[in-house]
Formats: C-alpha cells, sequence, structure tokens
C-alpha cells in the first residue's frame, strides 16, 4: 500500500472512531478539564472497541496493525475535539517498546491490559537539567546485587498519576569503556523512593504533568527491558512513534478548529452574505486546510516507514510530520479563533484553549529547533554547531 492512500479497512477504521468521537466530543473533554478529572469513560470504551491496542501484536491482545492505524485513531478523536493524549505515551511509545524488545514475561504481563486499556504506563525522559540533550541524561542505574537502583529526577512527564507504571530513561555504566549507555526501566507507581509532585500548569489539561524524584529506587532485574547494551536503538524505537502520534494530536487539533471556523463562516452574516463568501476570511481557512492534509500525508509516510521496519528512513520522516504538523496545528486554530472574532475567546465555542494546547505542538516531546537541527546534520549533513 502507498502511504498517500488508504485501503478500505483504514477508511472504515476512520469512520468508525470519527463516529465514536462524536458520541463524546469537545463539551465531554472539556467538561472533565473542568471538573479535574480523566476521559476514564472515552478511553474505557476505546479500549474495549479495540482502538487503544490496534498497533499491538494479536497474540497479546492487540489488533496487529501498526503506528498506521493508531495514529489514525489518535487524529480521529482529536478532529471530533476529544483527543486521548496517553495514547502518545502508553500504546505507541511503551507498549511499541516492550513489544519490540520486552521479555515474553513483560510481554505477557503489561501488553493485554496496555491493549485493552485497564492499564496505562507512563514515559520519563525528559530532565531539568537536560532538556533536549537526551545525552546528558543523569538518572543513573547502578547494580546492586541482582537488583538495579535508580536514581534522579524527571520533569514534564503526563499522566503519572493514573499510570500503573512508568517506563524510565535511565543510563548504566558500559563495563568496557566507562561511558553511560541508556536504558529502559519498567517502574511500578507504588516503588518505594519514586515521587512525584505535579506541575501547575497554565495549559488546561484532563491528562497532568509531573515532575518525578527517583530515590535509590530498588527494582529487580526483570525491570530493565531489552538488552542492556542495545542503548538508543531501543529509545528510538520508542521516540519515533511519539513524533508521529504527536503529529496525529497536532492534525486532529487542527481539523477541529478548522471545521468549527469553517461552520462558523458558512453561516455567520455581518453584511449581506456570510463571512466565509469573503476571500479575506475564505483563503486562509483554505490554507490551513492544505498545510493540515500537506502535514498528514508525511505522517502516513512515517508510520508507513516505521511500520516496515525502515527506523533509519522513519526517523526522518517523523521528525518532518512532527515538525508540520505542529506548524499547520498552530496556524490552523490561530485562524479559527481570528474567524470567530470575539467569539473564538468564549467558552461556548470552545477554541481559546486550544491557543495554548496547539502551542505545544511546536515544543514537545521535541522543539521544532531541534528538528531543524536533525534535518540540516542528518538529511542536508551539515556541520554541528555543538
Amino acid at each position: 500500500m502507498s502511504p498517500a492512500t488508504e485501503t478500505e479497512e483504514h477508511q472504515a477504521l476512520r469512520a468508525a472512531v470519527a463516529a465514536l468521537g462524536r458520541r463524546y466530543g469537545r463539551d465531554y473533554l472539556t467538561g472533565a478539564i473542568r471538573e479535574d478529572r480523566h476521559p476514564t469513560e472515552l478511553w474505557a470504551e476505546a479500549g474495549k472497541l479495540g482502538y487503544l491496542g490496534v498497533n499491538l501484536p494479536e497474540a497479546y491482545g492487540g489488533g496487529g496493525g501498526g503506528i498506521a492505524e493508531l495514529s489514525l485513531v489518535l487524529e480521529e478523536l482529536g478532529a471530533a475535539g476529544c483527543p486521548l493524549l496517553m495514547m502518545v505515551v502508553s500504546p505507541a511509545i511503551c507498549g511499541t517498546v516492550i513489544a519490540r524488545f520486552g521479555t515474553e514475561e513483560q510481554k505477557r504481563a503489561w501488553l493485554p491490559g496496555l491493549a485493552d486499556g485497564t492499564r496505562t504506563m507512563a514515559f520519563g525522559i525528559t530532565e531539568p537539567d537536560a532538556g533536549s540533550n537526551s545525552h546528558r541524561i543523569t538518572t543513573t542505574a547502578r547494580r546492586d546485587g541482582a537488583d538495579w537502583l535508580l536514581s534522579g529526577r524527571k520533569v514534564f512527564i503526563s499522566g503519572v498519576d493514573i499510570a500503573d507504571a512508568t517506563l524510565i530513561v535511565g543510563r548504566t555504566e558500559d563495563a568496557r569503556t566507562g561511558s553511560l549507555k541508556p536504558c529502559l526501566f519498567i517502574v511500578p507507581r507504588d516503588a518505594e523512593g519514586f515521587g512525584r509532585r505535579q506541575i501547575d500548569m497554565e495549559l488546561q489539561s484532563a491528562e497532568k504533568q509531573f515532575e518525578l524524584t527517583l530515590d535509590d529506587v530498588r527494582l529487580p532485574a526483570e525491570a530493565l527491558v531489552g538488552d542492556e547494551d542495545a542503548g538508543l536503538l531501543q529509545l528510538f524505537a520508542g521516540l519515533n512513534p511519539e513524533r508521529v502520534m504527536t503529529a496525529a494530536f497536532a492534525i486532529g487539533m487542527g481539523r477541529f478548529a478548522l471545521s468549527r471556523a469553517v461552520e462558523y463562516a458558512r453561516e455567520r452574516t455581518v453584511w449581506k452574505a456570510p463571512i466565509g463568501a469573503h476571500q479575506a476570511v475564505a483563503h486562509p481557512l483554505a490554507q490551513a486546510h492544505i498545510e493540515l492534509e500537506l502535514a498528514r500525508l508525511m505522517m502516513q509516510k512515517a508510520a508507513h516507514l516505521y511500520d516496515s521496519g525502515d527506523d533509519v528512513a522513519a526517523g526522518e520522516a517523523a521528525n518532518m510530520a512532527k515538525y508540520a504538523a505542529g506548524e499547520a496545528c498552530v496556524r490552523a486554530v490561530d485562524q479559527a479563533v481570528h474567524t470567530l472574532g470575539g467569539n473564538g475567546l468564549t467558552r461556548e465555542f470552545g477554541l481559546a484553549s486550544l491557543i495554548t494546547a496547539s502551542r505545544v505542538a511546536r515544543i514537545a516531546p521535541v522543539s521544532r529547533e531541534m528538528i531543524l537541527n536533525y534535518v540540516s546534520h542528518q538529511t542536508l549533513g551539515l556541520p554541528k554547531s555543538y
């Protein structure tokens, strides 16, 4: 299948998820945010219908698909106004890493629950002093007999309060070279020495952000995911799906905002014709639609490359997709709010909160500047400045 065209199965999945999204919608999600609760009903139903685990292996309760299908699910929920942020983390990052590199015991313990939504896992990579430089991660794991002791800090980690465990990126010392290499550990939420503090965010979201402290958290040998020496290979196996899913999140949000603006522009009449008849209103909305469609094409290409096992090409495409989607989303939301004028800032129309939310797509999980660095170094072969 070409990544530029969708199969009938994909079209059917898109229609089914869109129908689920319409049943919940933007009001459901904003209600959950206002009441300071998680969108548990939508999460549970999406899990029961097989949408949350569509990318996970059938042998462990998943749908046997890939990131192409999972990104489609998130995009359509976003377009309906009720995206599930934890989809980026739990099935896409953690589920993928465990499915690809986990032991048989880890797969049996985690994948069925991640697939049907009864269990969730958070992902901890970002640190207060490392930022985008994953080579500066200071969370370290050292052996203590058969166990591991994990110490360090993480910041801006989503959904830790509801997650059964967090997949933590730490570093272990290479016995041969003495240098530190990245490793992944499953840390249960109630592990002794594992603390969390909620970060007070201006951003309105059902999923909260946390700072984590790991103070000599003792973990059994089987908490390590994959090969201790695989390092970056395993890490990027989770980060590429994260970028694709962030693109899906952004495209869905942009589509939702655009649909609200188009509906308004068709009906709102100030002079003799609806405002959508004026090119100053119509053209920017058409431009936003084009940019979202172009971003979606890149996202589909990235998902296709990743699912076909081409990690190197997928890395480039996933970064480009995330960049394009973030930019398209910010512009679509901005234009939608502008189209509605004062109404665009009211709670009734549900667009104002997206101004902040869309901005996140340019920052997380990697900033647009770091993506430009990646493309200039990896794709264009330009020298590094750092």
